[in-house]
C-alpha cells in the first residue's frame, strides 16, 4: 500500500502518534512549579520596574522645580543688579553681596 504522497511501503500505523500521555504526574508537577517560579520572578521585576518608574518620575519633578527655582534666582539677581543706584552707594552694595554669600551657603 502506499502513503499519504503516493510514498511505498509506508504502513497506515507508521508516523501516527498515539493519544497517551507520555508524561508522568510528577513531571507535570516540576513543569508546573517551574513555570510558577517563572512568573513569580516576572512579577517582581513588574513590581521593581513599576518602583523604578515612580522614582523616575519623582526625580524628574524635582529637577524640574530645582531648575524653576535657579532660573527664578538669576532673574532675581538680575533685577536687584539692574536695580542698584547710579550714585555708587557702597553700603546697599555690601548689603547685596553679604545676601549673596549667605545664599551660596546653603
Amino acid at each position: 500500500m502506499s502513503g499519504p504522497n503516493g510514498d511505498p511501503n509506508i504502513s497506515i500505523d507508521d508516523g501516527i502518534v498515539n493519544d497517551e500521555d507520555e508524561f508522568e504526574d510528577e513531571e507535570y508537577e516540576a513543569i508546573n512549579s517551574m513555570l510558577d517560579q517563572i512568573n513569580s520572578y516576572l512579577d517582581d521585576l513588574e513590581d521593581r520596574n513599576d518602583s523604578l518608574n515612580g522614582k523616575l518620575h519623582e526625580l524628574m519633578e524635582s529637577n524640574k522645580q530645582a531648575r524653576l527655582e535657579f532660573r527664578a534666582q538669576l532673574i532675581g539677581s538680575e533685577n536687584q543688579e539692574e536695580q542698584r543706584p547710579a550714585d555708587g552707594d557702597s553700603s546697599s552694595s555690601s548689603k547685596e553681596d553679604q545676601n549673596k554669600g549667605d545664599g551660596d551657603c546653603k
